[in-house]
């Protein structure tokens, strides 16, 4: 047994008293209400999840196992030459809540690159479908087609309730070794040609997926960073939510996650950021070339919602000021692109936006989140397939909601079973002033 696995049980046989008395002693404790505008609005802010994984403060933003982004980039060990964490330092790090030695996290590299080759049927399915086929539909059939490889399926019938997370935790080790691989094969077969490039022994995760996407450093740091940065935003969110929705039937990794990644395609959930970048191209031709200024963005900004349309990439259904994940992405931008047009006038739309936002005041949250930054970089370093960003995001999701269902297992979590309500008994509330 690896140290991570090992240690990961330690924190399990420590976590799950707390879980049981809880249950058992407070189980009938009132921590939330739900309101009909809830009820119909998607279930806002009804506080009914638990995770220990992360948590997402409308004030500070996300928190990684209790500490910010900053904290998590600087208490992680770095990659060598490079100026963020590895990914497997963090996969470490969600799934303990501990900090990762070097060696730690050597070993878990070395046992994801153990894990790491894709079955060959999966790329010859991938090669199957239409060229024209969406590079998310492309990924959530790729691992969905590795269901037959799944370790929980297998032994679900000989393995102990208290065991399940066992088999749970292979599976997704071995789903997140083998997603970088499956996500540059999509990429270069869709728009390079089928140039694949196969991927290289000793690389940690973020320095291997820019090889076999074929982009130069500092790119090895912008996947480190990205995958990070994306790989979970407490349990709510419609991905995360999906895929701990699915697992509850005690549906394997593959299932779970490929349905998480069926969620994370929607426009309103990841491929925000492809529609972000979209119109961001937009606006920037509507300059014509001129140097973006307070000025002609704020006319720019005004023509757009006069129009009827919203500003993509601001406002959040949690957050209430600017997403530290844009903030993190920026000061790369700043370090490493000031200069370049299109951070410029990103730069230049978050300095103005928030104040135009906030005088036609009808957003509760006028600052950007994550999507208004994301594409700018990938644009910058070649990766201008815009459709392909959301592949990116799902890559770095897995980190998170994969953590996140083994933990469900070892815990026990129940199937998931919310109870719904007709429109008339609604009215009949409301008629009343509530549900007596």
């Amino acid at each position: 047994m690896s140290r991570l696995k090992s240690r990961l049980l330690e924190k399990i046989q420590e976590h799950r008293p707390r879980t049981a008395a809880l249950v058992k002693e407070h189980g009938k404790v009132v921590i939330d209400e739900v309101t009909i505008d809830q009820c119909i609005g998607g279930a806002r802010d009804v506080r009914c999840l638990v995770t220990d994984i992360s948590y997402l403060d409308p004030q500070e933003g996300i928190r990684f196992r209790g500490k910010n982004i900053p904290e998590t980039f600087a208490a992680l060990p770095k990659a060598k030459g490079g100026e963020y964490p590895t990914v497997e330092s963090f996969w470490y790090f969600l799934l303990t809540g501990e900090i990762p030695t070097q060696a730690e996290a050597d070993e878990v590299l070395a046992d994801f690159q153990s894990r790491a080759k894709v079955p060959a049927y999966v790329f010859d399915i991938l090669k199957a479908m239409p060229k024209d086929s969406h590079p998310m539909a492309m990924l959530s059939t790729a691992v969905l087609a590795m269901q037959k490889e799944s370790q929980f399926a297998a032994k679900y019938h000989e393995t102990k309730k208290t065991d399940y997370w066992d088999t749970m935790y292979e599976d997704a080790s071995n789903l997140v070794a083998r997603l970088p691989e499956i996500a540059a094969f999509i990429y270069r077969w869709k728009y390079k040609n089928g140039d694949i490039i196969a991927p290289k022994a000793g690389l940690d995760m973020g320095a291997n997926f820019a090889h076999m996407m074929g982009i130069a450093k500092p790119y090895d740091d912008v996947a480190r960073m990205y995958f990070i940065l994306h790989s979970d935003h407490e349990s709510g969110n419609v991905s995360a939510h999906t895929t701990h929705l699915v697992a509850s039937a005690l549906s394997d990794a593959y299932y779970s996650f490929s349905a998480g990644l069926n969620g994370l395609a929607g426009p309103l959930h990841g491929l925000a950021n492809q529609e972000v970048l979209d119109w961001i191209m937009g606006f920037q031709k509507k300059l014509n070339g001129a140097e973006p200024t307070e000025e002609n963005v704020k006319q720019a900004l005004w023509d757009t919602l006069n129009s009827g349309h919203v500003i993509p990439g601001y406002g959040h259904a949690v957050l209430r000021k600017t997403d530290p994940r844009y903030t993190a992405q920026m000061e790369f931008c700043l370090n490493h692109l000031p200069n370049d047009p299109l951070f410029k006038l990103v730069n230049m739309i978050y300095k103005v936006a928030p104040g135009v936002l906030t005088e036609q005041g009808k957003t509760k949250n006028p600052w950007p989140n994550v999507d208004a930054q994301s594409g700018v970089i990938q644009w910058y370093y070649g990766l201008k397939e815009y459709d392909f960003y959301t592949v990116l995001f799902g890559v770095g999701r897995a980190l998170g909601v994969l953590a996140n269902i083994t933990w469900d297992r070892a815990l026990g979590y129940a199937l998931e079973r919310p109870k719904s309500v007709t429109t008339d008994m609604l009215e009949d509330w409301a008629a009343k002033g509530g549900r007596k």
